[in-house]
């Protein structure tokens, strides 16, 4: 797969943290903007994350009967408008409706990407491209919220989906012109009428929804750590708030990084392989975060370490769990993307709404979900390798 066709992709795959990141240090313009507070605000994230959930569902079976191209397009354009919509939005339950239908767009990319490194590559090659999108993809945690919180300051909130609304437009150009249709036409066509059964295939199968819930389970930790270093680093340690866009980029940098030599060692070893020894590194951390937090230390810094390494080990557990979840999907792969991201994502709009449920005015609540979830993937990683042993050679 060469490079353009990466970059194209890897910024379709970055609508859904994109338009999640940077957006959130406009919570307080926004609440002062329509007279209320950032709790109801938030209602926008609640709303953003169910689009996100119920879309991909949709665009799989579709994408599965008319290629990838024109739903992408579709898609795409369908973000570009409701970004604009959240920006010139009279109140808040019009921005509530907006972020809905932005969200429905907006995870057009992050499916059928996914399908399209699936249509063009085997198991291991899959992986290598899972890795280089986190490279593309992963800039929009470490700039977003910096750009996010700049663009406030100086233009006001609605700046924020001005410039989602020029990146979109810019996209969709990118797939117009640099993305050509990936799924052969020599290949079976799966007729929409299908989709329901080719849902209830896949969630029969238990390889693949063992590959989609460890990774989802992964995804959760990220999601509870997003929903609850906000409170931790400003207003329980005292991080400026301008300063939280640094840590918030340091974390995703390792998170990168891992995935770069992810990358490298697929070479040499599979992604199941990789993957399996990698959840226990991601439990480690987060047991090791959680003993930490439980002990209220009077400096952040300690807490920073066994997050960082949390964070950054994911840089390998995504793309493999991804990879390994759409092996041999064949002509439903677009079905088997939808339903993998609509699993990763609801798995991890619970995490991160479990830690606001548990919130005590410390650390241990997104430590403790964390490390829940590092169990969780251990778990679901030992049972898959069981299924796969158990079954004939």
């Amino acid at each position: 797969m060469n490079l353009r066709t990466i970059l194209i992709l890897g910024a379709l795959s970055a609508f859904g943290p994109l338009a999640i990141d940077f957006y959130l240090p406009g919570f307080p313009a926004m609440a002062l903007a329509f007279g209320t507070d950032e709790k109801h605000i938030q209602t926008t994230l609640a709303a953003y994350f169910l689009g996100l959930s119920i879309g991909q569902l949709a665009y799989g079976p579709v994408a599965d009967r008319f290629g990838r191209r024109v739903p992408l397009l579709v898609g795409v354009c369908l973000f570009t408008l409701a970004s604009l919509a959240c920006a010139f939005a009279p109140n808040l339950d019009a921005l509530i409706a907006a972020r809905f239908v932005q969200a429905l767009g907006g995870c057009a990319g992050m499916v059928l990407s996914r399908a399209i490194v699936s249509d063009k590559c085997d198991a291991i090659a899959s992986a290598k491209v899972f890795s280089q999108l986190v490279l593309v993809m992963g800039l929009a945690p470490i700039l977003a919220p910096m750009l996010g919180g700049v663009l406030v300051n100086v233009y006001g909130w609605q700046s924020i989906f001005v410039a989602l609304t020029l990146f979109s437009a810019l996209c969709t150009l990118a797939v117009a012109l640099g993305l050509p249709e990936s799924l052969p036409a020599s290949q079976p066509r799966q007729p929409l009428s299908g989709a329901l059964r080719q849902y209830g295939r896949l969630l029969k199968d238990r390889v693949f929804i063992g590959h989609a819930l460890t990774g989802g389970i992964a995804i959760a930790g990220m999601f509870s750590y997003i929903a609850g270093s906000p409170f931790v680093f400003i207003k329980l340690y005292g991080v400026p708030a301008e300063h939280y866009g640094w840590l918030f980029g340091s974390n995703a940098a390792g998170f990168i990084l891992v995935a770069q030599i992810n990358a490298r060692l697929l070479a040499r070893r599979g992604p199941a392989f990789l993957l399996r020894r990698a959840v226990w590194v991601y439990l480690a951390s987060g047991l090791t975060l959680l003993a930490i937090s439980a002990l209220q230390p009077a400096k952040l810094w300690p807490l920073l370490i066994p997050l960082f390494i949390c964070i950054a080990s994911l840089g390998c557990i995504i793309p493999n769990a991804s990879a390994c979840a759409m092996n041999g999907q064949g002509a439903r792969a677009g079905s088997a993307s939808a339903l993998l991201g609509c699993i990763q994502f609801s798995v991890a709009a619970g995490a991160a709404a479990l830690v606001g449920v548990l919130h005590d005015g410390s650390a241990v609540p997104m430590a403790l979900v964390i490390s829940l979830c590092g169990l969780g993937a251990v778990a679901m990683a030992t049972a898959i390798r069981r299924v796969q042993l158990s079954r004939p050679v």
